[in-house]
């Protein structure tokens, strides 16, 4: 059991989409730390390419303070639904597994993650005659500028090439940042 006077990491739960926002919020707090890392990712739209930046763990973040002094100021910040409890009482997380965490990334709070798809992803066309239709990624051509993908229409298999913007899907990108670490 930790002393009560010592800080020590927890679980924090934020309202959908504002981690960030609630990690800063409890950041002002006297004697709070937090970290919410997150992960920055290109992804295919019907749009064409677009950046994202997204929390690793959604809806979650993590703030390190004294459970006896701020867990009632933490509990109210702005964009905060709660501190992750078990048994009524706020949970700890082991400064070892933060240590790992922070070194899976790479020491920063936003971890770009690179773009890509594989052999064996599921995709969708979004431009051209056959948009909206599903294949599976055969193989990447030409770096990562063109892909064939193995789909059924007109009654059977057929590989397609098409640009590698013009299609949706691959894996999802915090399966990458842990395959890839």
């Amino acid at each position: 059991m930790t002393p009560p006077e010592q800080a020590v990491w927890h679980v924090v739960h934020s309202k959908p989409k504002c981690e960030h926002l609630a990690a800063l919020a409890a950041a002002e707090l006297p004697g709070v730390e937090t970290y919410c890392p997150r992960i920055r990712f290109q992804r295919a739209t019907r749009r064409g390419s677009v950046w994202f930046v997204e929390a690793l763990f959604p809806g979650y973040f993590f703030a390190r303070f004294v459970p006896a002094v701020s867990l009632r100021a933490v509990r109210h910040a702005r964009q905060v639904i709660r501190v992750v409890e078990f048994g009524g009482c706020p949970a700890p997380v082991p400064d070892s597994v933060m240590a790992v965490l922070r070194e899976e990334m790479q020491g920063a709070d936003i971890r770009e993650i690179p773009a890509g798809l594989s052999p064996g992803d599921e995709v969708e066309l979004t431009a051209g005659p056959m948009r909206g239709l599903r294949g599976i990624v055969d193989s990447v051509r030409n770096g990562t500028q063109r892909v064939r993908i193995l789909m059924e229409f007109l009654g059977r298999d057929n590989l397609v090439e098409v640009d590698a913007a013009k299609v949706i899907g691959g894996e999802v990108p915090r399966n990458r940042l842990a395959a890839r670490g």
